[in-house]
């Protein structure tokens, strides 16, 4: 049987509860001591889908936001979700650039990076209903490669 290990904190769906998420779960990861640069990818990625939650989900009005992290041996599971909105068509807002608010200056690239900084991302949304953003990253996958080379 593996090991496994979880958390799940909820809170309002505010701008300034955002970093208060991404310590939490940088802070939840540290077990499986991952390097700065682990702990940073995941921070922005856990940043981007709390902020996507609050800006797109819910869109002005206050709810609760829920963060699941999960540790399975090396690898780390998060899921961020919402009750909003919900997303119409999930593989259109997925793509570079897309937004749905150019007049508040949003860049569109909020999934982009997700995928750049995370093994895997996928993303389960009904609309009005809400969205599931879950992705893993497998911690320590380079120290080996590193470790075998300083040899």
């Amino acid at each position: 049987m593996k090991h496994t290990n979880e958390m799940e904190i909820r809170f309002d769906s505010r701008s300034e509860n955002e970093g208060f998420a991404r310590v939490a779960v940088a802070s939840f990861m540290t077990q499986l001591n991952p390097t700065v640069e682990e702990v940073a990818d995941v921070k922005t990625a856990v940043s981007e889908a709390v902020t996507n939650a609050i800006i797109h989900g819910y869109e002005g009005r206050t709810d609760k936001v829920r963060i699941r992290c999960r540790i399975t041996e090396n690898v780390f599971c998060v899921e961020v979700s919402d009750r909003g909105k919900g997303i119409e068509n999930v593989q259109e807002a997925m793509q570079p650039m897309f937004t749905t608010k150019p007049e508040q200056d949003r860049s569109g690239m909020g999934f982009a990076f997700m995928e750049a900084f995370m093994d895997s991302v996928e993303v389960d949304s009904r609309p009005g209903e809400g969205t599931c953003v879950k992705m893993e990253k497998t911690v320590g996958k380079g120290r080996e490669i590193w470790t075998t080379q300083s040899l």
